[in-house]
């Protein structure tokens, strides 16, 4: 074998060994999606109801109250929270989720404001590392397998960061930059401004015309300001693990397309090397009988 067909042989190989890994992530990938998405639909009807519970108490109370009430903030300071992933070769998951956050610190800063990035996952804190930036929070390891317990983490810190004067370093706004999944194919970077909470009233045909149902009745004991102090930041943290759920069940699905690209580009590379080898040999053998012609006629010019 000439010195040209071993090269294509050695890169045959290597592509083949790569290929390998990527289709097993791929497959690894497909699977955690659909744990992913039962865990989001698992979430969902907690989320619904707990937001009717929310606005129910939020429509008997008086005003005022520090999570809801956005008049009395001085709109000097914001808290971002950014979710990104752990891991790369997940196309760009990560870099488009931090691309929104940039673009929303843009906005925040342009209206007067500052802001106090919140990070999850490595990728947007190397991110924010690299570039010299100080971060409020971060908090890395679990992005493609996220629990309750570090939603209620990530929900304190940004609670307590809203519970505190601005003058001390507090937040008066709190945002969320996730990526939002909506089917294998499609998942949507998405920033969402979750305190304070902006309640809106609607009337009993504009909730039918949505296809909401009839408005739960309450009976709040000792008062429904006393209700939101105990559920709002149960519903923060609830935003949290939804949108940490989201992004976890989009990074598997950005994994998954990515490696098969991957996998495909693996494929046509591989055919490409086994025709230019193939052609090498071809090229060797026709080499050889034309020496061994090109001998034969010397012989007979000889004799």
């Amino acid at each position: 074998m000439g010195a040209q067909q071993r090269i294509y042989r050695r890169r045959i190989k290597t592509v083949q060994s790569t290929k390998k890994i990527t289709k097993a992530m791929e497959l690894i990938a497909s699977s955690r999606i659909v744990k992913a998405q039962q865990r989001v639909e698992a979430a969902l009807p907690y989320t619904r109801e707990l937001a009717r519970a929310i606005s129910a108490a939020a429509t008997h109370t008086a005003g005022g109250h520090p999570l809801t009430d956005i008049k009395q903030r001085q709109r000097e300071r914001a808290s971002v929270l950014i979710i990104t992933a752990d891991r790369g070769l997940a196309g760009g998951y990560s870099s488009t989720a931090i691309k929104e956050g940039e673009q929303l610190t843009s906005l925040l800063h342009d209206n007067g404001m500052a802001v106090a990035p919140f990070l999850v996952g490595r990728k947007a804190v190397a991110y924010y590392r690299f570039r010299g930036r100080e971060a409020a929070g971060s908090w890395t390891g679990f992005s493609d397998q996220p629990t309750y317990h570090h939603a209620k983490e990530i929900a304190a810190a940004l609670l307590e960061s809203f519970l505190m004067r601005t003058e001390d370093g507090g937040s008066d706004e709190i945002h969320i930059v996730y990526t939002h999944f909506e089917s294998m194919v499609t998942q949507v970077p998405t920033v969402r401004r979750i305190l304070p909470l902006e309640i809106v009233e609607t009337t009993a045909a504009e909730a039918a015309a949505a296809g909401q149902g009839p408005f739960p009745l309450y009976e709040f004991e000792p008062s429904g300001e006393a209700v939101l102090d105990s559920l709002l930041p149960k519903y923060v943290e609830n935003l949290v693990f939804t949108a940490l759920l989201l992004s976890a069940a989009s990074e598997h699905a950005s994994r998954r397309r990515a490696m098969k690209a991957a996998t495909d580009n693996a494929e046509e590379l591989i055919k490409t090397l086994s025709r230019q080898a193939n052609q090498a040999r071809q090229a060797e053998i026709t080499q050889e009988i034309s020496e061994i012609v090109g001998g034969a006629d010397a012989l007979s010019a000889s004799a």
